[in-house]
């Protein structure tokens, strides 16, 4: 079968090259490119956690407290049902170009954000700023993957996880802040002046070879993942929350996602230009990067999420401070990921840092599976630090070999594929480790107080300070139940994540941007 839909023609190649070829670029303008890129992935990567402590106050000047978590999950859900798609449009279309669109699409959600005089309308621009939001994430690591061979990447592994370590510590400080200062709508109105910057650097710095193909772009295909991702999502967000996992409402939308998850596949078989192509996890090493992939989304975010709670509920620290406390982890995280990737760039070798990451992962989270009420700082930072070197050294090596695992006309779609995997981590471990956490503190709690002090106060570490000693002691103690049983289950990810790793194939790495002419066996 013939497939006319790969003929390409070139339309952005670097001056004083031969159309249709390519010359890997120095290290000099790698670095250069860099600059606009990781500035790109800033807002991205800002979009949640820079909001998160403006919340309360939309909610108090806009109304609408019941819809508030809409406004979190709209970009969520925004972001993850877009990303397969952003990265098939870079790969047919060029990915450069796509990245632009993709910024300038967040801007204008981050602008009418900004704007919003209801819920309703601040939710829905939040649906546009997540749509942006998943082009920015999987096009600056596309752009990243045609820029520098596989091989090299490591090199620059530690700038990119930099960047997203300092959206998580400093973007709820930046947003905390700028509310205070200037009012809630400027932490949207906050990445208008980076993401323009991005775009004029982009423009002037980074060039890479972009292609204009004549293909078909996989509607049914695109539409029928849309629906799985965001039924399921709302599954795992809503299913023993606001739901009974056996009511009709999360029953409806668990048959809704099996039925498109059955229908997008059945579709990829048949598409000429499918949203992700069958024959990528035909690839081993494809698959067990996206399990790699999901579980580090998975356990990164739980993790983020209730340490800081932890230190807040148990030993009584403000919210900057348990940010502060989090500085272990992320600071093993970042030196762990430049030790990888300057170790994969010298050596090629990469499926020993990843069995060595996932086992890190896997001790720290049955470590902080025992913290106490009684556990002293000092050791919870050590556990912190060791789960934080176990996410560094998989990191961006799993970005690294998903993309040397295809051809080069694919990197976009690879890149795509596992921030996908990644973003739906992030949501599931989220909202399952939530559901488990509050169901033990509940517990807990009710069996105490008999319920009355659920009644007088919500269950958060601002509150602790107008409880009872008594009861402030049994929530204490509820509080660190329920952390231990997120991070059992945070285990059992990091499990499945070393499982993963052992099955590693090491395929050499490709030491320039060429595609290679066949697939290596070892």
């Amino acid at each position: 079968m013939r497939h006319t839909g790969h003929q390409e023609e070139p339309v952005d190649a670097p001056t004083g090259q031969a159309p249709g070829t390519r010359r890997d670029p120095g290290p000099r303008s790698i670095r250069l490119a860099l600059i606009p890129l990781l500035l790109a992935m800033l807002p991205s990567s800002l979009g949640s956690t820079i909001v998160a402590t403006s919340m309360p106050t939309i909610a108090g000047e806009l109304g609408g407290t019941a819809y508030l978590s809409w406004a979190v999950t709209s970009y969520t859900l925004a972001a993850a049902a877009s990303i397969p798609v952003w990265g098939k449009l870079g790969d047919m279309y060029g990915r450069k170009r796509w990245l632009v669109v993709a910024m300038s699409v967040f801007l204008s959600g981050s602008l009418l954000c900004g704007l919003a005089q209801d819920m309703a309308e601040l939710i829905a621009a939040r649906t546009v700023q997540g749509l942006g939001g998943g082009g920015l994430a999987v096009g600056v690591m596309a752009v990243i993957g045609e820029l520098i061979p596989p091989r090299e990447r490591g090199r620059y592994q530690g700038m990119i996880t930099s960047v997203m370590v300092f959206s998580m510590t400093v973007g709820p400080l930046i947003g905390g802040t700028i509310t205070d200062s200037a009012g809630w709508r400027w932490a949207f109105w906050f990445n208008l002046p980076l993401g323009l910057l991005s775009l004029v650097l982009i423009a002037r710095l980074v060039r890479v070879t972009g292609r204009r193909r004549k293909a078909h772009i996989d509607y049914v295909g695109a539409l029928l993942l849309v629906v799985c991702i965001v039924s399921f999502v709302l599954v795992v967000t809503w299913g023993g929350v606001e739901h009974a996992w056996d009511s009709a409402t999360i029953v409806t939308l668990s048959v809704l996602s099996a039925a498109a998850l059955a229908g997008f596949v059945h579709a990829q078989s048949r598409a000429l230009e499918p949203v992700l192509p069958p024959h990528l996890f035909a690839e081993p090493n494809f698959c067990l990067m996206a399990v790699l992939s999901f579980t580090n989304g998975f356990v990164m975010f739980g993790a983020v999420l209730y340490l800081p709670l932890y230190q807040q509920a148990v030993h009584g620290v403000s919210a900057t401070g348990s940010g502060l406390l989090l500085l272990p982890m992320l600071g093993a995280l970042v030196l762990a990921s430049q030790l990888s990737g300057r170790t994969v760039a010298r050596t090629g070798r990469y499926k020993i840092l990843q069995v060595t990451g996932s086992a890190a992962m896997l001790t720290g989270t049955l470590l902080l599976s025992h913290l106490g009420t009684g556990t002293s700082r000092l050791s919870a930072a050590l556990f912190m630090a060791l789960l934080g070197a176990g996410m560094g050294f998989l990191g961006q090596n799993v970005m690294t070999v998903a993309q040397n695992s295809v051809g080069a006309h694919e990197v976009g779609v690879a890149s795509a594929a596992m921030t996908l995997f990644r973003t739906l981590g992030q949501s599931v471990g989220v909202a399952v480790m939530g559901t488990l956490f509050n169901h033990r503190v509940r517990d807990v709690m009710s069996a105490h107080t008999h319920g009355t002090a659920l009644h007088r106060t919500r269950l958060d570490a601002e509150s602790m300070h107008r409880l009872s000693a008594p009861v402030r002691a049994v929530y204490r103690s509820a509080v660190a139940q329920g952390v231990q049983g997120a991070f059992v289950l945070a285990s059992v990810a990091a499990g499945l994540a070393l499982a993963a790793a052992l099955g590693v194939r090491e395929v050499p790495l490709r030491a320039t941007g060429k595609p290679p002419q066949q697939k290596q066996d070892t």
